[in-house]
């Protein structure tokens, strides 16, 4: 094992100490199924040399006696090594998948926006089922069979050093043949992981996508990308099954060459007088019983290494800086007076620039819009208030005068209520998605109360279960109105002092959309509101409309005043509402 595999595993191991007493238990167990088959062995010689060429029956007779009590005793250490191995490794499993989806959940937006959903999803299921193969499996045979070979040596040198000397020759051979097939496998196993997370990623956007494949007749395109990703899979799976059966076939020569060359020896007429015919019984014996340890310590070294691979795999994400919450700042609920202080800010993944320089003043309880073509940075603002992402100096968001960096980070979200164009939906009652996140106790007359505020009682009262209706995956049984008021209903019933609606209204047909407007406009009087609008009518009541393009505020006023200045705003309305009429 190289150094980093090495720690690799003693990291993977550390998950074994809650449970010492079980693994001590296995370990054990594997020993001492080990000790039978090799004790089993060194019996022949009393049972052939006494039993059979001096006739001594009485010998004979307990042989019978001792099988059923060594298979009794093998079948018990078994039993031991196998459940208490299983109960370890499922352990491990469960601490080490709950680890990494919590760490997961605790990850910065920035994260997820370099790693694909299915890359992630695979290390959750597929890599971690590699890891319990690595400690089940692979850690029953490198014991079991490795205190076997122990065992069956020891047997051999007993019986006649000078001839197992000979058998001792192949293993520094078997050691260089371990090693170079164990950076093989490596390189195999995460070649089969990234493929697997390719496989999940394409049956994903399938799944997830399946409404515009159907729509647009992407079938074929779907089919033929699968097809590519999974016979990689398959090519990658061939390469260490290739592998593996030529290194297991290479020892088992090498074993088998030894054994021949022990053969001719116990031949030579200075040899064949000072062994008995137990002893050659158990020397042949033994050495015959090697291949099959050293055919599974070969075969098992894939499964430790993908396991290894898969580790490794789920360390790097772990090993990931979780958000940063340095802020010591707390407060119950801020006023919701905000300044955004020559804010210029990238994404992660881009080398543009979205805001540049960009400088906007809200007073608390009042009610502002950010309108601009799609792409102009409008989003990337509610992005920001948040903290998804940090601003680096001289950027600066305040809030109540406060940088948001000084805010502990769960303080500093409960001040927000978010509606977006893109509504997340779980795949639960609409009551639970309505009241999601939400900590204090809700009463049913407070529930009803927001849902008829939000308009949602208008299309739940007609269902069988009302709001204990399941929604179906990411609200696949709802339409995209009834989602979006689902939504705005959660950020009532969440009273935040700042609402920030995204493109709230998007979704919602001319007489939902006013029906909405109305209880927007109630639940926003006493808060200060961020609305991103692409309806322009939706926001002619704003206290304050900024206009940006490139990331800068090019125009900023209320509605009418934007309107005499006949700018980009001027235009736009004219533009969008030419188009309806």
């Amino acid at each position: 094992m190289s150094q980093s595999t090495t720690q690799i595993y003693k990291r993977l191991i550390s998950y074994v100490g809650d449970y010492k007493s079980v693994a001590f238990v296995a370990i054990i167990g594997m020993i001492g199924y080990s000790g039978m088959d090799a004790l089993f062995i060194q019996l022949m010689k009393p049972f052939i040399d006494e039993g059979l060429n001096q006739r001594n029956s009485e010998v004979l007779a307990y042989a019978p006696f001792v099988v059923i009590a060594l298979v009794i005793g093998r079948g018990l250490f078994n039993f031991m090594s196998s459940y208490c191995l299983s109960y370890v490794g499922s352990q491990v499993v469960r601490s080490l998948r709950q680890q990494l989806f919590e760490h997961i959940l605790h990850l910065p937006v920035s994260f997820h926006d370099k790693n694909s959903t299915g890359d992630l999803i695979s290390k959750i299921t597929f890599d971690t089922e590699q890891v319990q193969q690595a400690i089940t499996k692979a850690l029953l045979i490198v014991v079991r069979e490795g205190a076997f070979v122990v065992f069956l040596l020891a047997l051999m040198f007993y019986t006649s050093w000078q001839l197992s000397l000979i058998f001792l020759v192949i293993i520094p051979l078997v050691a260089i043949i371990v090693t170079f097939v164990s950076k093989r496998f490596r390189h195999i196993s995460k070649n089969i992981q990234s493929a697997m997370g390719q496989v999940t990623r394409s049956s994903e956007q399938m799944l997830s996508g399946h409404k515009v494949i159907h729509g647009f007749g992407g079938q074929k395109q779907e089919i033929d990308q699968f097809s590519k990703i999974n016979n990689h899979n398959r090519q990658q799976r061939i390469k260490m099954d290739a592998t593996k059966a030529l290194s297991v076939s290479v020892i088992q020569v090498l074993a088998a060459s030894a054994m021949a060359v022990i053969l001719w020896v116990v031949s030579m007429p200075s040899m064949i007088d000072t062994i008995s015919s137990g002893d050659f019984m158990v020397l042949i014996s033994s050495m015959m019983m090697l291949l099959r340890p050293l055919k599974q310590l070969a075969n098992v070294n894939s499964d430790m290494q993908r396991g290894i691979s898969a580790a490794q795999s789920i360390f790097l994400v772990l090993d990931e800086e979780i958000e940063k919450d340095k802020g010591t700042y707390t407060v119950d609920k801020v006023k919701g007076e905000i300044e955004v202080k020559n804010v210029t800010f990238k994404y992660p993944t881009k080398d543009e620039a979205v805001l540049n320089n960009l400088s906007i003043s809200i007073k608390a309880g009042e009610s502002i819009a950010l309108v601009g073509r799609s792409g102009s940075g409008k989003s990337t603002i509610s992005n920001l208030l948040p903290r998804y992402y940090d601003l680096e100096a001289p950027s600066e968001i305040l809030l109540d005068g406060v940088a948001l960096e000084k805010y502990k980070l769960a303080d500093l979200r409960r001040q927000f209520a978010l509606v977006s164009q893109q509504v997340v939906l779980f795949n639960d009652t609409i009551a639970n998605n309505i009241c999601y996140g939400i900590s204090r106790e809700i009463t049913p007359q407070q529930l009803e109360e927001v849902v008829k505020q939000a308009h949602v009682w208008e299309f739940v009262k007609d269902l069988p279960e009302q709001l204990n209706t399941m929604v179906g995956e990411n609200g696949v049984m709802l339409s995209g109105g009834q989602r979006q008021r689902i939504a705005i209903a959660r950020a009532i019933l969440k009273d935040a002092p700042i609402l920030i609606l995204d493109e709230a209204t998007s979704a919602l047909d001319t007489e939902s959309e006013k029906l909405i407007q109305q209880a927007l406009d109630t639940l926003m009087q006493d808060k200060t509101s961020i609305v991103i609008a692409h309806r322009l009518s939706t926001i002619e009541n704003s206290d304050k409309i900024y206009v940006i393009d490139g990331g800068r505020v090019i125009e900023s006023g209320d509605h009418q005043s934007l309107l005499a200045k006949d700018g980009t705003y001027s235009a736009l309305c004219k533009m969008q509402f030419g188009e309806h009429g």
